[in-house]
């Protein structure tokens, strides 16, 4: 039998006084926090000064080691040359004599963003976080490190996983001399890169759903077969039309969908109904 407290309040009853009191100090805290637009707008302001600034500094960096950077992302390419047997060429300058300016600011411009994304997420977290309750500020710091660590995980593997198979496929298929446009090389192999960077964000992104309630870990598995099906014609649009390429991009990705079952059991917040057969 449920026992009262000295005061008389039955247990249930203190249990909720307790939750409502629970969720009344959180909103404190964001209240706390509250500022008025115009200061919203001057501290947006900041971040942006700050994320501009450094996104700034970072393509000047980069910009001095644009020849380093560009031979780094050319090497792929040069190696299936040298290793294909009877076809010869390279990159050259085809569609303006200011492409190679051109690549190189490209190049400047993607490393400076790559090099300062720490300071960019750090001053998106500093605006974000005094809206967000303590638990949610838990989460968001190590789920954005796990979002830019898969994400560069993902272009790393695109890198050396990919590009060594499937250059050397489509180069030597006709047995003809290959010249390549210096832009269109590097807007192919960039766009390549960030295109598995965002494929490996399955786990991320299954978390959001579970945390939303959307999903749970049953849902996922039930839904594996047509997961499956799926990855394998997106890794199909994202790859050349080769049965390898394809493969090596789509097993990677039905394993990061067992991981995100496996995230979405842990943090899913779904609440299930079950319902008794008659």
């Amino acid at each position: 039998m449920a026992r009262r407290r000295p005061d008389g309040v039955p247990p249930g009853k203190q249990a909720h006084e307790e939750s409502l009191q629970a969720v009344e100090e959180q909103l404190d805290e964001v209240q706390a926090m509250q500022m008025p637009l115009l200061e919203h707008l001057m501290e947006l302001k900041d971040r942006l000064i700050w994320a501009v600034g450094s996104a700034f500094a970072g393509t000047l960096v980069c910009f001095a080691f644009a020849k380093e950077i560009y031979d780094f992302l050319k090497q792929p390419f040069e190696l299936a040359l040298a290793n294909a047997e009877g076809v010869g060429g390279g990159l050259a300058l085809v569609n303006s004599p200011f492409e190679g300016v051109y690549t190189y600011f490209k190049v400047a411009v993607i490393g400076g963003l790559i090099l300062s994304s720490p300071v960019i997420f750090w001053q998106i977290w500093k605006f974000v976080a005094p809206g967000l309750y303590d638990s949610e500020q838990k989460v968001v710091l190590p789920l954005t490190v796990a979002s830019v660590s898969l994400f560069l995980a993902g272009a790393a593997f695109c890198y050396y996983g990919i590009f060594p198979y499937a250059f050397p496929f489509f180069m030597n298929v006709l047995g003809v001399d290959v010249n390549l446009s210096v832009g269109g090389y590097l807007s192919a192999v960039i766009r390549m890169m960030i295109a598995f960077g965002l494929c490996f964000q399955i786990p991320v992104g299954a978390f959001f759903l579970a945390k939303m309630g959307f999903v749970d870990h049953k849902d996922l598995m039930g839904f594996f077969r047509y997961a499956i099906v799926i990855i394998f014609i997106l890794a199909a649009f994202i790859t050349p039309p080769d049965p390898l390429t394809q493969t090596l991009l789509a097993l990677p990705m039905v394993a990061l969908y067992g991981v995100g079952i496996l995230v979405a059991r842990i943090w899913s917040t779904k609440v299930r109904e079950e319902v008794a057969e008659a």
